[in-house]
């Protein structure tokens, strides 16, 4: 894999469970969308993918309520880390899980919120486009038509990006070895070949992650995900908190994780170009973070 700054600082939070993961989550969202919406960019604009990653968000609007901060929902810009070419009714599309879990239940303008276009599902009848399969004109349409709009608005930048990751270290739907973690000029890409169906999708790829993100945010649970956690990171030290949050300390570690050099895996690719480990974030649980050697500064 491509080789990146071995000295890439993230932030590693370690959670009680999985309730506690998401009012750690919830608080970076809510940062994240108090400066976003502070600036003279007047908008928020957030990156979500699927998997286990919708049920975290359940609670949103009540983590908001609970600091007295509003959404202003009507300012969100709400993007899809990735997708699969389905329907976006169908059981296996991102957007309904994320729908399901927290967008139905908020005031977000629909045209705000941006998922595929479902005719492009259909066999095109235009020669100009007959040649690209449906995946390509899927990606090609969702770059055209949703995020570089949203780029345009947002100062050219994602202000949050949320992700998980699984097992095998795969991040949105970028896989390990496949050729599109070297891609270089599509901002969305497509791939038909998932080692995971549906085969068919499309994804942001690392010029977006890296480059026109001003957050990132993994999220990951379970004793699956501790063999990829060793591997990302190079060193862990425990770094207590300079000040107390809405979680209690001792349900929340807080560490600082220099990643990896070469990066194993997909998901320890990711990190965005401004340096600060405040943009790029790890929540685990304490059953991924078990096998981790933690030391203390």
């Amino acid at each position: 894999m491509t080789s990146l700054d071995s000295a890439y600082t993230s932030k590693l939070l370690i959670c009680k469970d999985k309730s506690v993961m998401a009012l750690s989550l919830h608080e970076l969202v809510i940062k994240s969308c108090k400066e976003a919406l502070s600036s003279d960019r007047g908008i928020f604009s957030i990156a979500l993918s699927g998997g286990s990653l919708p049920s975290f968000l359940s609670n949103l609007s009540d983590s908001f309520d609970r600091v007295g901060c509003s959404p202003q929902w009507d300012k969100w810009h709400v993007l899809l880390a990735d997708e699969r070419c389905v329907p976006n009714s169908d059981p296996d599309s991102n957007l309904k899980a994320l729908k399901e879990s927290i967008l139905d239940s908020v005031a977000i303008p629909k045209n705000q919120i941006y998922g595929l276009d479902e005719s492009l599902l259909l066999p095109s009848s235009s020669s100009s486009s007959s040649l690209l399969s449906c995946e390509e004109r899927m990606a090609s349409a969702y770059e055209k038509t949703a995020l570089r709009p949203v780029l345009e608005k947002s100062g050219n930048k994602i202000d949050c990006v949320i992700l998980g990751f699984g097992p095998d270290g795969h991040t949105c739907s970028l896989f390990p070895n496949h050729a599109l973690l070297e891609e270089k000029d599509k901002l969305v890409a497509s791939l038909n070949d998932s080692p995971k169906p549906p085969l068919c999708r499309i994804t942001l790829t690392f010029p977006v992650l890296n480059h026109r993100s001003r957050m990132i945010v993994f999220c990951g649970a379970g004793e699956s995900k501790g063999p990829i956690l060793n591997r990302i990171f190079a060193t862990v030290h425990h770094t207590p908190p300079k000040q107390i949050t809405t979680n209690d300390n001792d349900n929340v570690k807080e560490c600082s994780a220099i990643l990896s050099d070469p990066a194993p895996f997909p998901c320890g690719m990711a990190r965005p170009n401004e340096k600060q480990d405040s943009n790029l974030v790890y929540v685990v649980d304490t059953s991924a973070a078990a096998t981790l050697n933690i030391s203390k500064l």
